[in-house]
């Protein structure tokens, strides 16, 4: 009886333990999490490959006198005409600028050919590197640079562009933040039905965020890993999605073995022994994918993969400890007014998703043929992609630097207002200015800073910027002065560097994504057939939500084009994400079968039980990315409406009707070639499962 006390107390004492380490947990790493923000980094250069031609020059003009620059243009414009006031306005203003600020050189203004526009180039090096400074000198420019009466001024260039955006990723992360958990709570509350349940895995998600970004500032400062303002907002959607989704299944199970344990302790240690093996294995892939990431040439790309990793490995650290531990410690009477008493049985209801597979499995062939063709005329969509987006269309809501942009290429259509940047080596910048003025496509070479070795050469192409005819002319300028050991960067040259490492990353990514999620399937599920299935399926999905993106995105929403790292980005969550529902719905297939249920029972048993728990949590993980959509970068909408729109596919029909039917279909080759693959040994049937007293075995 002593010793009956004694396992009872120790149990008692467990949660207790539980909740006080992640309490003092939460003390140490609180002021870390309140850094994360402090360390991502948002300039174009930061996304890029170390091998990339832009990412020396960026790199070597932080050698030149001065340090980085950050390069402005004012634009002055009047429709009809500039007014002799107008220009003395300009004057004024330029002197004023240059008085208030170290400007390298004096600003020169350029005249369009209508007279209407004049634009002058403004450069200084007095902020450096730190993007405070940087922010506070463009908004001091801006402060001084102000029309009246009619007069346009619209401060431009590629510093105020990354001010522009900065002032974006400042406020994403608590905006995000603020979204998201209104749209768990919503959601939480519509599914439990409680007043007070959805405010433990909400709060312990809120923990789990916490600590995912005080691991994040801890691995940029330790490992220098690349942080930037769209990894962190993609954590923060990680964390509390996937963490929700681990607690709707973990609180699914634990209600489920209320019923049956008479102690909530016992309940709990039963329900993590039934789902913690898929939740585990959920997260495991999850993870894999995202590592995978580590292999990409961008760094923002190889940033992203343990930064989210470190999402979800602490939302399923705090959900699969944490979370049972408060629950049990509240008892059932968390669960009020649906309280699941000892012994009792759940309220009979009809089953939606059972109504769903059992009528999809009367014609398994039609359903399955019918959802492959409809996936498959879906992903035609991606056809209707457009091309990489430009810089000036990559905001839902235009802001000062991208107008200036447009005035510019609007009143200069003869030349380009953004210039390319050449870094030479010292003694034979010489010959690369000629270089660069006999390639075709240049209007102006005009020598800059020199130092360190290396002199800086500006270089204006009679293109456009962003435009075939300027990417022509940055191959041809990359290939006449390659050979003198130059280099070619700047904004344009930054986005064709990026677009071509996304894509040599996808060809590389994308296996290595396959086989890691394949693997853990493999040692999940033991067989071959179930995980090929799976990640068919997945890839089906994936392409399908690309191709609605497709005929949304330009159609639809007017976007001008696509994030180069949609397509890479997409695929990683995708296919990691869709394979967590059929993790469970596979799992509890393959739990059925063991107990000696015919594979159809098996797969509409597993879809009766956890159809509704997957329906919720693809909701809630949908919701989640959706709210990227709300964000003014189109990138990231772009990047939420794909992933979400992948999950409610995979939930409601992939899940539901295609891989019920394969199954069906497959019968016992599904598990192929494990045991369960073979004939069933004739046994006695499994006996029922009945209710546990609190000291049964």
């Amino acid at each position: 009886m002593g010793a009956v006390r004694t396992r009872t107390g120790r149990k008692r004492a467990v949660p207790w333990v539980v909740v006080g380490l992640w309490l003092a947990a939460l003390v140490l790493v609180g002021p870390l999490a309140g850094k994360f923000a402090d360390i991502q980094q948002n300039r174009a250069v930061d996304y890029l490959p170390d091998s990339a031609d832009s990412t020396q020059v960026a790199r070597i003009q932080d050698e030149l006198p001065g340090g980085e620059a950050t390069d402005l243009v004012l634009v002055y414009h009047r429709d009809g005409g500039l007014t002799d006031a107008d220009r003395r306005t300009a004057d004024e203003q330029i002197t004023e600028v240059s008085g208030a600020y170290d400007l390298t050189g004096e600003p020169r203004g350029i005249p369009s050919k209508d007279g209407s526009t004049l634009m002058y180039p403004v450069t200084s090096t007095q902020p450096g590197q730190d993007e405070k400074a940087r922010d506070a000198f463009v908004d001091g420019v801006r402060d001084i640079a102000d029309g009246e009466d009619g007069l346009s001024v619209e401060v431009g260039g590629p510093g105020a562009l990354n001010t522009d955006m900065n002032k974006v990723f400042e406020t994403l992360d608590a905006t995000l933040l603020l979204a998201t958990l209104a749209v768990v709570t919503v959601l939480l509350i519509l599914i439990y039905r409680s007043p007070f349940l959805w405010l433990v895995p909400l709060a312990v998600a809120g923990v789990a965020a916490a600590v995912a970004m005080a691991a994040g500032y801890g691995l940029h400062e330790l490992f220098d890993v690349t942080v930037t303002g769209q990894s962190g907002g993609v954590m923060t959607v990680l964390v509390l999605g996937a963490g929700t989704d681990y607690a709707l299944f973990l609180i699914s199970r634990y209600r489920e073995e209320l019923r049956r344990h008479e102690r909530p302790y016992d309940a709990m240690r039963a329900a993590l022994r039934g789902c913690g093996p898929a939740i585990l294995a959920s997260s495991g892939t999850v993870a894999a994918g995202l590592l995978c990431l580590l292999a990409a040439d961008l760094n923002s790309s190889s940033g992203m993969g343990p930064v989210g990793t470190i999402g979800v490995l602490a939302a399923l650290v705090a959900m699969t400890t944490l979370l049972p531990a408060v629950l049990v410690l509240l008892g059932r009477r968390v669960f009020w007014p649906l309280i699941p008493a000892f012994g009792s049985e759940p309220k009979a209801r009809r089953s939606l998703f059972a109504a769903m597979g059992t009528s999809a499995t009367r014609r398994p062939v039609t359903v399955l043929v019918t959802g492959g063709v409809l996936l498959g005329a879906l992903a035609l969509g991606t056809l209707n992609l457009s091309g990489s987006i430009k810089q000036e269309d990559s905001f839902t809501e235009r802001p000062e630097s991208i107008t200036a942009m447009q005035t510019l290429a609007r009143e200069y259509s003869e030349r380009s207002s953004r210039p390319l940047t050449v870094i030479a080596p010292g003694e034979r910048a010489e010959a690369v200015g000629e270089r660069a003025r006999a390639t075709e496509g240049v209007a102006e070479v005009i020598p800059g800073r020199s130092g360190a070795g290396w002199t800086e050469i500006a270089v204006f192409t009679t293109a456009a910027p962003e435009t075939p005819a300027e990417t022509r002319t940055i191959e041809a300028l990359r290939a006449g002065v390659d050979s003198e050991g130059a280099y070619v960067g700047g904004p344009s040259a930054q986005l064709i560097d990026l677009a071509e490492s996304e894509a040599r990353d996808r060809k590389l990514i994308v296996p290595l994504v396959l086989g890691a999620v394949f693997i853990i399937l493999v040692g999940l599920l033991r067989s071959l057939v179930a995980p090929l299935l799976l990640l068919a399926a997945v890839v089906a999905v994936w392409g399908a939500a690309l191709g609605i993106g497709g005929l949304v995105f330009e159609p639809v929403l007017g976007f001008g084009g696509n994030d180069p790292g949609l397509g890479l980005l997409s695929f990683v969550f995708l296919v990691a994400l869709g394979v967590d529902y059929g993790i469970f719905l596979m799992h509890r297939m393959r739990e059925e079968s063991v107990r000696g249920a015919e594979p159809e029972a098996a797969a509409l048993t597993a879809l009766r039980t956890t159809g509704g728990v997957i329906a919720s949590a693809g909701v809630v993980l949908a919701a989640t990315f959706a709210v990227l959509t709300t964000l003014p970068m189109v990138g990231l909408v772009e990047l939420g409406f794909v992933i979400a729109v992948g999950v409610l596919l995979d939930t409601f029909l992939v899940r539901t009707y295609l891989v019920t039917t394969a199954s069906v279909l497959l019968k016992r080759r599904m598990w192929w070639p494990g045991r369960l693959s073979r004939a069933p040994r004739r046994t006695a049937p499994p006996p029922e499962r009945k209710p546990m007293t609190a000291n049964a075995p």
